[in-house]
């Protein structure tokens, strides 16, 4: 089941990615900056889709948050109180780890308790935080709820900072599709737990399977947790555990993507290490590739029939491929040119005369 649902990742990925654009397309939804920003974004967002696990997505969050704006921190959300987890920009980043926002007013339990963006003034934010962290050169600041099957998991705070510069509309634009992206990633851990699904043969046992439980935010957040007050034991979980459902649709695509097994695994010779780069180096090159594909779907058609692919979409796979080979470049993966195999596999349907005569490996 683990082995079906890996396969169609970048299926789903493509997926998140086309409902995150309707939503940025929608009128009102992206401002002249925004929209001119979209290119950026598109990358970021490939960022967030690469990470395999809950602590790598909520960092590429960050990240890409920063470039959006001078200051960004991310509060982790557990019985009521929201406490810091990580951030940058900040004068000393570490501070954040050990504060605690004050949900009962302002932006942050307007933030909380609407499931909303906020945006506010500085002086509406608990006066201990201007104290602690100052006050950004416009007065302006953000509050975004990282929701996660209705619960608000986390809240993200930004603000502009000495520059007076922050595009909200971006920023809420990544936080949308972190909490789409955390949820698929949970129901990938979830399929990999189960021992079978329907069209599955189930071994019988002895006694039944547990019943498994995720956690949207874990352990990622253990080893940042605040520091413990009184007799209070740091907690093992940061979060709320938050069960998540598979829903229909992935599910359908789950099964019917269900398959014989497949042949042995091709990395099975290398370390364990050497083996898990291989596997994120092709997962990243798939992911690249299916997002041109998603962004351009005009142009790749046209590209096909007219047999000139690579002139038509050169910009796009340029910077894909320089992408892929920043991350991927100097590792292990180098040796395999997984971004090219895409390209031919599924960008030009294996065939290499689609992609042109400009066009070289």
């Amino acid at each position: 089941m683990g082995q079906v649902f890996a396969e169609q990742m970048p299926h789903l990925q493509a997926q998140v990615a086309q409902r995150v654009l309707e939503c940025v397309s929608a009128p009102g939804a992206v401002d002249g900056a925004g929209a001119a920003n979209t290119g950026g974004l598109r990358r970021t967002v490939a960022n967030i889709y690469a990470g395999t696990t809950q602590k790598d997505i909520l960092k590429a969050l960050l990240d890409g948050g920063s470039a959006q704006c001078e200051r960004v921190a991310l509060f982790v959300v557990k019985a009521g109180s929201a406490t810091g987890w990580q951030a940058r920009g900040f004068a000393d980043d570490e501070l954040v780890k050990d504060f605690c926002l004050d949900m009962s007013a302002g932006p942050v339990a307007h933030a909380y308790q609407n499931r909303l963006a906020s945006p506010a003034n500085i002086a509406e934010m608990d006066p201990r935080f201007v104290e602690q962290f100052g006050r950004p050169a416009n007065e302006q600041v953000l509050l975004v709820p990282l929701v996660l099957k209705d619960k608000v998991a986390a809240l993200l705070y930004a603000d502009s900072g000495a520059t007076g510069a922050m595009d909200a509309s971006a920023i809420e634009l990544l936080v949308m599709a972190t909490s789409a992206w955390l949820e698929v990633n949970s129901l990938r851990k979830q399929a990999q737990k189960e021992p079978a699904e329907a069209g599955y043969e189930r071994i019988p046992a002895p006694v039944p399977p547990p019943v498994h439980t995720l956690s949207s935010f874990s352990d990622p957040f253990a080893a940042q947790a605040p520091k413990p007050v009184a007799a209070d034991p740091v907690p093992e979980h940061v979060a709320e555990v938050v069960e998540v459902a598979a829903p229909a649709q992935a599910a359908a695509a789950v099964a019917s993507a269900a398959a014989p097994a497949t042949a042995a695994d091709p990395h099975a010779s290398l370390s364990p290490e050497d083996a898990d780069t291989h596997r994120k180096a092709h997962r990243f090159a798939r992911l690249l590739v299916d997002e041109i594909k998603l962004y351009n779907q005009a142009k790749v058609a046209e590209g096909r029939r007219s047999k000139d692919l690579y002139d038509r979409l050169k910009e796009d796979i340029d910077k894909s491929r320089a992408t892929y080979e920043k991350r991927y470049g100097t590792t292990v993966a180098a040796s395999v040119g997984y971004f090219q195999q895409e390209l031919l596999r599924s960008l030009a349907e294996d065939d290499i005369s689609v992609m042109g005569a400009n066009f070289r490996l």
